[in-house]
């Protein structure tokens, strides 16, 4: 008798989403996250900027973020704009803020 069928969710689920929440697991994908929730759609300029980080380094976030397909990219010459897939990936941030405070 094996525990999977009486587990609520599949073993592909819970490795797919142990991959997406290592992918949002750092505090400046985090504070993408938000500003993108907030800000609706920002370039990497838009980012670096207000993180205060490098450009590599938000490009190497948004990156992890893109794969993992909790962002998308949107050309418009030769910016990109990035916003979330979903807002509900927001939802996230505002769970830990409760859970934690």
């Amino acid at each position: 008798m094996t525990m999977t069928n009486e587990l609520p969710y599949t073993f592909q689920f819970l490795e797919s989403s142990t991959e997406t929440l290592r992918a949002i697991a750092h505090p400046h994908r985090l504070l993408i996250m938000e500003m993108l929730y907030h800000g609706k759609s920002l370039n990497v300029t838009e980012i670096y900027e207000k993180l205060g980080i490098e450009q590599a380094v938000a490009s190497h976030h948004l990156r992890i973020l893109k794969d993992r397909g909790v962002v998308q990219v949107r050309r418009d010459g030769k910016n990109s704009n990035y916003s979330l897939t979903d807002e509900r990936y927001y939802k996230i941030i505002q769970v830990l803020s409760e859970l934690l405070s």
